[in-house]
């Protein structure tokens, strides 16, 4: 009898052991990080297609999102699709494309991430409060702010930073 109440006990605490690591890894990945996998080739060259990213949910908690940042956010249009952009405008900006180059508050920005200039020019696009406008690094081929019907992501719809592509290599993201 006491080698069958030993044998129930230690399965009772390995399977409080497994429980609590399962609701634990659910609360992160709901509330810490989520791992996603790149569909398209509008990042490219930074993030190539097929790529696993890690996203940071809780980034904009303290801070609010900056030009630059690459974010995964739901699309304005379907709500239930999860896009990856790079930050171009934020709250107040006038954003335009021109000459190939992108201009925020009539100043050409400075891009060191992507060497790919524009094709086409866009027209000026004032970012309103709470919002932000997107565009893919790869400008000649990316479905962006530019050409949605809601030209701009809300903050709420923001689900965080990406910093970490894990697959196929490990990249810090800038």
């Amino acid at each position: 009898m006491k080698v069958r109440e030993r044998i129930l006990r230690e399965a009772w605490e390995m399977g409080k052991a497994v429980l609590f690591a399962l609701i634990a890894a659910l609360i992160i990945k709901e509330n810490v990080l989520a791992a996603a996998q790149v569909p398209t080739g509008s990042m490219e060259e930074t993030v190539m297609t097929g790529s696993r990213i890690l996203i940071n949910r809780l980034a904009y908690v303290l801070e609010e999102p900056e030009r630059g940042d690459i974010v995964a956010f739901y699309w304005p249009d379907d709500p239930k699709q999860l896009f990856l952009k790079r930050v171009m405008g934020v709250p107040g900006d006038t954003i335009q494309g021109m000459d190939g180059l992108v201009y925020v508050n009539g100043l050409p920005l400075t891009e060191d991430y992507t060497s790919i200039r524009l094709e086409q020019d866009f027209k000026p696009f004032v970012v309103p409060e709470d919002c932000y406008f997107m565009l893919g690094d790869n400008r000649n081929n990316s479905w962006d702010s530019r050409y949605w019907k809601n030209a701009f992501v809300k903050k709420e719809d923001i689900v965080g930073k990406v910093k970490i592509m894990f697959y196929p290599e490990l990249k810090i993201l800038k």
